[in-house]
């Protein structure tokens, strides 16, 4: 665990250069728009330890596969969104010397992520090996507002010499990626061009054959005056840059304005690619840096008013969430429907940065309560768009009927993942994609999704678990054999609790969805049954008689299911017991020790119990939560949130509370020893859910809100915003008080501490207990 950051309610801060640190504030710094992010790299040359990392959604290029055994059915490919070009250089030479902060002095440095206006500055003193000091600040953004805009500022004041400053602005394309399967560059240069200030690269994807196109404009300021120096240029394949010397006394400030435009293939022709670069570098060029962030400001502020969550005494939390949620709203938006969230999102390259179950199990109630509804549901339509590959994924591994598997990791709908206990094992994740079309509609009311959309995909799940049961006579029971729960510190188990149960669910609530097409849209439902060549009767009821007789491992005697057979087995020694040297354990010990602990990578029993607590008691959830959360390491981004959820809904609440500032901390202080590699994106979605479902104890339930408040011990109050039932309402806690203010004409029925109310359109209503 890392403690450099400065706690601070909007900001994220360091003070001081530690190289050791460097990627891990690399990651932490990162920017993004939703169409392109890029990690907190430095303008200047740098040759220290870096992960350079320029990101285009939805451009990826598919790896070929490394492993060692090869097995039927594994990917040819794992999906990889790629470095792409570099559009922030701007290498200075003081003298002649170059800049660089791993080979200077350096004598003061300070970085700052401004969340709630997303802009990254940085400013630092530093002394060269010929004795010349220099002050240096930058300022950067990715415009969210013209989000093929990059913008940047850089300051260089000469502190005690006189002479020449050399300022070169580049583009270079001749990027790697660090995870390449077999040391590949991905990109081939299309064209090239460069002219004074101005400059293009297009470049294109290995076998996939996209294009991109950044551009790039400068000029060079000194006491607000234009320098008119002239300007060389240079390039080579995969570069361009442009030189421009200016003369300076002891004093003397220049400012560096620098714009970029990144244009691809997903969104234009390519033959346009080039002219829409150039569009956007005028627009950029004319507006200006100032009117350009001043924009990009006013929309970051729109995005706070509808997603802020505020705490009044404890900054650490505070910072935590606001970190959280700025990391999530600018890495989706929701505005094409071709774009999901990786688990890195923008910010480096593990996981290829492409799609898992994360989204729809942990990202989902974010976009619901705090962005338009059309931002969660292009999260579904996603995965509609993908059913038919769901389907061939599923025929490659022996299924049939049109049934689906959804794949562990994707960009494209086809499976790319090529760990066989995961790929083949994991399967889990179709009752997650399930469980987030029942989310949304009982969330938002939107029925009408179902119709079709909601339901071919919910059929193609349904006949996926009709046929990856089988009946066991022993057991006289159907099982589920050859798993792996969402603790992956297990593989290869029969009966997973959670996997058995979405199975069940997914099933019941397919048949719920059946019965009301049926009644409101009968023709429609018709046109359906003989697209999909659905006999219902017969298909229907053997989902019926899985359902009725599904086994499920459970120890009556502890009163909790077992999350797989033969758990009991091991040696069940808490994670308390254990010596410091052992943790974490997936770096300490060996997979062969691992897989034989009764050790909980992440909530897997507990999963379940979290996503449907309507259906247990709090004696059940209470039982399973002691016998369970002892055993869990917690080394999964994805864990402690949801162990916040359950603990405040048994009444522990310091648990409650610690979890979730593990949660909301968990890259700021680099709980698990990988921030370097990139932010844990999709985790940040469950730190959203700890807060408004573990404090604000929010559900919804048959399409009503209910609430179970509480406030940790060391808060003063604590505020949050979500959009419901077209109305959007404000959430206060403070000791002894609940308020629900309704800023909008739409009343809302609610239920809080088990006592139902309505709160009226543009009305405020307090709680006391």
């Amino acid at each position: 665990m890392k403690d450099y950051i400065i706690h601070h309610e909007w900001k994220i801060v360091e003070e001081g250069f530690e190289p050791e640190l460097n990627r891990i504030s690399e990651s932490l710094f990162s920017i993004g728009n939703g169409k392109m992010g890029q990690r907190a790299n430095f303008e200047e040359r740098y040759s220290g330890e870096t992960l350079n990392g320029t990101y285009v959604a939805g451009i990826y290029y598919p790896d070929k596969t490394r492993v060692g055994w090869w097995k039927n059915g594994y990917p040819e490919y794992f999906a990889k969104i790629i470095n792409s070009t570099n559009w922030i250089g701007i290498r200075i030479k003081i003298n002649g010397e170059e800049l660089d902060l791993a080979r200077v002095k350096v004598l003061s440095f300070a970085r700052e992520l401004d969340m709630q206006h997303g802009l990254l500055s940085r400013r630092f003193v530093a002394e060269l090996k010929n004795g010349n000091q220099v002050e240096v600040s930058s300022h950067r953004f990715v415009s969210i507002a013209a989000t093929e805009i990059g913008a940047i500022r850089y300051t260089v004041k000469a502190l005690n010499f006189e002479g020449t400053i050399q300022v070169i602005p580049f583009l270079d394309a001749d990027v790697v990626n660090e995870d390449s399967n077999y040391d590949e560059k991905f990109w081939t240069e299309v064209s090239r061009a460069v002219g004074g200030a101005e400059g293009y690269i297009t470049v294109e994807t290995l076998k996939t054959e996209f294009q991109v196109c950044t551009g790039m404009w400068f000029q060079l300021l000194k006491h607000g005056e234009k320098v008119d120096t002239k300007i060389s240029n240079r390039n080579k394949e995969k570069y361009v840059e442009a030189s421009q010397d200016v003369g300076v006394n002891v004093g003397d400030e220049i400012v560096v304005e620098k714009f970029s435009a990144t244009v691809s293939s997903l969104y234009f022709e390519k033959e346009e690619l080039v002219e829409k670069a150039k569009e956007v570098i005028d627009i950029a060029a004319e507006a200006g840096f100032d009117a350009l962030f001043e924009s990009h400001k006013n929309l970051w502020l729109s995005k706070w008013e509808t997603s802020d969550i505020k705490i009044e005494g404890d900054v650490a939390a505070q910072q935590g969430i606001r970190f959280n949620i700025f990391q999530l709203n600018q890495t989706y938006t929701g505005e094409d429907e071709r774009l999901n969230i990786g688990p890195k999102g923008f910010t480096g390259e593990k996981y290829g940065g492409v799609t898992y179950w994360d989204t729809e199990a942990y990202c989902l109630p974010f976009y619901l309560s705090t962005a338009p509804q059309t931002v969660a549901k292009n999260l579904l339509v996603y995965r509609h768009k993908h059913l038919q590959k769901a389907i061939e994924n599923a025929e490659k591994l022996g299924f049939k009927n049109g049934a689906a598997l959804y794949p562990m990791v994707t960009i494209n709908g086809e499976e790319c993942h090529n760990e066989w206990e995961i790929t083949f094992e994991e399967v889990h994740r179709n009752g997650a994609i399930a469980y987030a079309i029942y989310d949304y509609v009982n969330y938002t009311g939107d029925k009408e999704y179902l119709a079709p959309t909601g339901f071919e995909v919910l059929l193609g799940i349904s006949r996926f678990w009709s046929q990856r049961v089988n009946w066991s006579v022993a057991k006289q029971k159907y099982v589920m054999l050859g798993v792996t729960g969402p603790n992956e510190y297990e593989n290869n188990v029969n009966n997973n609790f959670h996997t058995s149960y979405m199975a069940v669910w997914t099933l019941k609530y397919t048949l719920e969805v059946i019965e009301y097409l049926k009644i409101e849209y009968p023709f429609f439902y018709e046109e359906l049954v003989q697209k999909w060549k659905f006999n219902e009767l017969t298909e229907t009821a053997h989902w019926q008689e899985i359902i009725d007789k599904m086994y499920f491992p459970r120890d009556e005697e502890l009163g909790v299911y077992l999350q797989q057979d033969g758990f009991l087995d091991k040696d069940l020694t808490p994670v308390a017991e254990l010596s410091e040297q052992d943790l974490p354990i997936n770096q300490k010990w060996s997979w062969d020790r691992i897989l034989r602990s009764p050790y909980i990578k992440q909530a897997d029993t507990l999963q379940s119990l979290y996503l449907f607590q309507e259906n247990f008691s709090i004696e059940d959830i209470k039982r399973h939560f002691d016998f369970y959360e002892p055993l869990t390491v917690h080394e999964s981004s994805l864990s402690p949130c949801v162990h916040s959820i359950l603990a405040a809904k048994i009444g522990y609440q310091e648990k409650s509370y610690e979890m979730y500032l593990r949660t909301a901390r968990l890259d700021l202080d680099d709980y698990n020893n990988d921030t370097e590699d990139g932010l844990h994106i999709t985790s940040m979605g469950g730190t959203w859910m700890s807060f408004v479902m573990a404090f604000g104890g929010m559900r919804v339930t048959n399409g009503k809100l209910t609430f179970n408040p509480f406030i940790p011990k060391s808060w003063l109050s604590y505020a949050f915003k979500i959009n419901f039932g077209g109305a959007q309402l404000e959430v206060k806690k403070e000791s002894g008080v609940f308020c629900i203010i309704n800023h909008s004409g739409v009343k809302v029925p609610v239920t809080i501490w088990g006592t139902e109310h309505e709160i009226a359109g543009n009305t405020k209503m307090e709680f006391k207990r």
